[in-house]
């Protein structure tokens, strides 16, 4: 616990520093709902932007994390200093990250210029918690140039990821049934790269087509969503990615289009931690009414609406 004279001002400075204690720290607080963490994001927020957020997601047992790996290994290659964040379903019972902070990324643990850190989804509403975008703010404010999020792929989570990243990489494998319900599911108008992994597969080829036939039925302007085949296990095609990444970058760059990602995401991180705020607030008002019970009795009798009980629910909660 920080003593008396660690306040958020002192904490912001440290973490601006570049000191990894202070980012865990920092961390832990807006995960918590702690009054600290929100005074030090409010302190530092005007230091971020700097970083490149890079999203991951894609159904369970792709390879992800080893992707990731690899692509750590890369721009540590280039002196790049990296975070990840991944984001693991809640355990029920702890509300903790059921997987812990990534086994296969353990080969990172000891690099200073690289920081790895897990988080629960806590059930929020797509799998990704309010506290995602704040963790991957203090991130960019602690220096690091590139920060990867990774979701596991539970619920609306591919979907939200958007909301948190200037590029995604969807990734997925040949011989799947989870990767053709991803080329079903409107996930495909996600993705400003592809990555199929496990590239050994012999269905790989055939996989790719699919995936370009998906793609030929969206918008033919602006980027070009490219595929690029890897095998993660074994490092190959881990340079492509990371090329194609970094075209992307370029190409919101030029087109000035990373300015508005950003302003779209920040606008959505808004309304969702103020909607949050108030779900919160409202079933806090609502749980001893009197008044309420007898709304939901009438509910559960079926002699009155959701939809009417919602809206008088709302009248109560406004007086």
């Amino acid at each position: 616990m920080p003593g008396p004279g660690r306040t958020a001002a002192d904490l912001a400075e440290r973490l601006l520093a570049g000191d990894r204690r202070a980012l865990a720290r920092a961390i832990s607080l807006v995960e918590n709902d702690d009054p600290e963490g929100w005074a030090l994001v409010r302190e530092v927020f005007p230091k971020t932007g700097r970083a490149a957020i890079v999203g991951f997601t894609g159904p369970p047992g792709v390879g992800k994390s080893t992707l990731i790996g690899r692509l750590v290994e890369h721009v540590r290659a280039a002196d790049r200093d990296v975070a990840v964040l991944s984001i693991d379903p809640s355990s029920p019972f702890t509300h903790g990250a059921l997987l812990g902070d990534r086994i296969r990324l353990t080969d990172h643990f000891l690099d200073p210029g690289v920081y790895i850190r897990s988080m629960a989804s806590r059930g929020s509403l797509g799998g990704l918690s309010e506290a995602t975008l704040q963790a991957a703010l203090l991130m960019d404010a602690s220096g690091k140039d590139d920060v990867f999020l990774e979701t596991v792929g539970v619920g609306q989570a591919e979907v939200d990821i958007i909301d948190h990243a200037d590029t995604v990489v969807l990734v997925l494998m040949p011989g799947s049934g989870d990767s053709i319900q991803a080329l079903k599911a409107g996930v495909m108008e996600i993705p400003d790269v592809i990555a199929v992994n496990k590239a050994d597969h012999p269905l790989t080829d055939t996989m790719v087509r699919e995936i370009r036939g998906v793609l030929s039925l969206g918008p033919q302007e602006g980027w070009r969503v490219p595929i690029v085949k890897t095998e993660a296990s074994r490092g190959e095609g881990v340079e492509e990615l990371a090329e194609k990444i970094a075209e992307h970058r370029e190409f919101i760059e030029s087109e000035g289009t990373l300015a508005e990602r950003r302003r779209r995401n920040l606008m959505n991180e808004v309304v969702a931690l103020a909607a949050g705020r108030m779900r919160r607030k409202l079933e806090a008002e609502v749980r001893d009414d009197a008044e309420v019970q007898r709304l939901l009795d009438d509910v559960v009798a079926r002699q009155l609406d959701p939809a009417s009980a919602a809206t008088k629910l709302l009248e109560l909660a406004g007086e």
